[in-house]
């Protein structure tokens, strides 16, 4: 048994995206900057509407998925297959790309905090072309673990603490994806199995933590993607104020990535392809 350490600290940098929304990005603030199987960790925040109400208009993606997850506010997805989602307070919204998606991410309020977080997971080259979907996921069927030490909701994948087992409202899938939101008490240690295939990060958002280790304690910094050595178990300790932390691991894929702005693939020339095809409007036939 190997608890995990922080072999990096990925600072998110404030920048823009969409319309002029302000978000931190962690995870892709270059294309040099991932954790194979996720491209992009961005966080977004403010109770200001200038930052967020111009929203994210229809665009397209190809090849891989993003998973919404909404802690506070409201917005509205739209998508060329006809899907049309509300994500709203502990909501999720995980849409696969594939061959070729058009959507919109779109607030429904003019005022308040806006409060969330969009991950992008790349997909395997034999999958990059499968069929788009879309799943929207409400918050009362996200599982959730409780304990005097901490509220645990698990999006994705298998999180075993004490010896049980909770499985998340998404699983499978060949990245084999874990997401994990933890709320933890102030002063609690919470200590959860991460399996060793898997890569993982956690992202401190509220409050203060440390990552407990076989060598001593690791503050982690808010606002930055902890890169986490191997090992099977992660431990966290709150401090005073308590703390949430996302979790998230995957199986890396470890394969060529050529990116262009919404498009992962493989290689140049599948870049090119796409480009070909959403200028001839068949990305999305």
């Amino acid at each position: 048994m190997t608890l995990r350490a922080v072999a990096q600290t990925i600072p998110a940098l404030e920048t823009s995206d969409g319309a002029g929304v302000r978000i931190k990005r962690s995870l892709g603030q270059r294309q040099s900057v991932r954790m194979d199987p996720f491209l992009m960790l961005d966080e977004f925040g403010s109770d200001e509407p200038k930052d967020y109400l111009a929203g994210f208009p229809a665009h397209p993606h190809r090849g891989f998925e993003t998973v919404t997850y909404m802690i506070e506010g409201h917005m509205l997805h739209e998508d060329h297959l006809g899907n049309r989602g509300n994500l709203r307070n502990g909501g999720v919204q995980w849409m696969t790309a594939g061959r070729g998606i058009v959507h919109s991410e779109m607030p429904q309020q003019e005022q308040g905090l806006m409060r969330g977080f969009q991950l992008w997971l790349n997909l395997p080259a034999a999958e990059k072309m499968k069929p788009a979907g879309y799943r929207d996921i409400q918050p009362e069927n996200i599982p959730t673990v409780t304990s005097p030490e901490a509220t645990i909701k698990v999006i994705a994948g298998e999180l075993e603490i004490d010896a049980h087992t909770t499985m998340g409202a998404v699983s499978g899938g060949t990245t084999q994806p874990l997401y994990a939101d933890l709320q933890l008490e102030a002063g609690a240690q919470l200590t959860v199995t991460v399996p060793e295939a898997l890569n993982a990060l956690v992202y401190l958002y509220d409050g203060e933590a440390a990552l407990v280790t076989d060598t001593g304690r690791s503050p982690l910094q808010q606002s930055a993607a902890s890169i986490l050595t191997d090992g099977d178990r992660v431990c966290l300790t709150a401090g005073d104020g308590g703390a949430r932390v996302l979790l998230i691991g995957g199986k890396p894929i470890g394969e060529p990535i050529a990116q262009y702005g919404p498009f992962v693939m493989n290689t140049r020339e599948e870049i090119e392809q796409t480009l070909q095809d959403f200028r001839d409007g068949r990305l999305t036939a």
